[in-house]
């Protein structure tokens, strides 16, 4: 019942060809120190699912991505993420473009392990003419209702990032807008978490602090201690996100040398080398939780 584990052996049980669920939203809650140590790992040929944010950016950055399916790639303040633009202006990964909604439905259907999800959603729009692959179905209550049958998207694996997890798996996520983590969960083979505290056992637990469990714990396969983790994203109830960090690391879209500085200083050293870049954890520490 010890799931505990580290960076480099959460990330070495993943593969070539994997299609990798990516939890959080946008520049939040992303599991970046993992989606970092994919950048320093021999992965390729990865197939995203995501609402996308930074992670989604670099690993194209890195050239380590086939295919995208997400509901939108953004950085919230910069409304498209920039290796993310450069990537689908280039043509160099094959995308399933969807709206937050049929991306939800999809993860929903394979969490529930059914082969898709009947809906309106979509119909009348250029959605199923974009995704070819998108067939109707006649309601078995009356024939005459036709619905979008929205297939289910299963991942073999989905990287989560938290607040706090034990070491049997259980875990606790902070903030107004965990929306869509628990369905990352239910649609994958298995989940790594990352968390920002890693304890033997939560065992102290009220109605409110239980609403926070937003998986069963028997879904997590791995758990990674990775204080800091979620930088440049933000972790609720410890960091905000650092925008002046987006920015940068943005200014390197399309410039393959810009990246490769950026890299050799940011991600090639290691987790220590990278909080040590940024000014220290103190420095991470103050960024204002953003209020909307």
């Amino acid at each position: 019942m010890d799931k505990r584990t580290d960076l480099p052996d959460a990330i070495a049980s993943l593969q070539d060809g994997m299609t990798i669920g990516i939890g959080g939203w946008g520049p939040r809650r992303k599991p970046m120190a993992l989606i970092r140590e994919i950048l320093r790992s021999d992965l390729k040929d990865l197939h995203l699912v995501c609402y996308g944010g930074p992670e989604v950016g670099m690993l194209c950055a890195a050239g380590k991505v086939s295919k995208l399916t997400y509901g939108f790639v953004s950085l919230d303040k910069i409304p498209l993420e920039p290796w993310y633009r450069k990537a689908r202006e280039n043509g160099t990964v094959s995308v399933n473009e969807l709206d937050e909604g049929l991306l939800l439905l999809g993860l929903r259907a394979a969490a529930e392990r059914v082969p898709f999800a009947p809906t309106r959603v979509g119909l009348g729009s250029s959605v199923p003419e974009i995704n070819s692959y998108m067939k109707t179905v006649a309601s078995p209550y009356d024939p005459n209702d036709i619905l979008l049958a929205m297939p289910a998207i299963p991942l073999d694996v989905s990287l989560i990032h938290v607040a706090r997890a034990d070491r049997m798996g259980n875990t606790r996520s902070e903030g107004p807008d965990p929306f869509f983590d628990d369905l990352f969960a239910g649609a994958a083979e298995r989940v790594i978490v990352s968390a920002e505290e890693v304890v033997d056992r939560l065992d102290q637990s009220d109605a409110e602090d239980a609403k926070k469990s937003l998986f069963h714990r028997g879904l997590v396969d791995k758990v990674v201690a990775a204080p800091l983790g979620a930088h440049p994203t933000t972790s609720h109830g410890h960091y905000g996100w650092d925008m002046e960090h987006l920015k940068l690391y943005g200014a390197t879209a399309g410039d393959t040398a810009a990246w490769a500085e950026y890299n050799d200083r940011y991600v090639a050293g290691g987790e220590a080398a990278y909080v040590n870049a940024l000014g220290g954890a103190e420095a991470i520490l103050k960024l204002p939780i953003p209020v909307f």
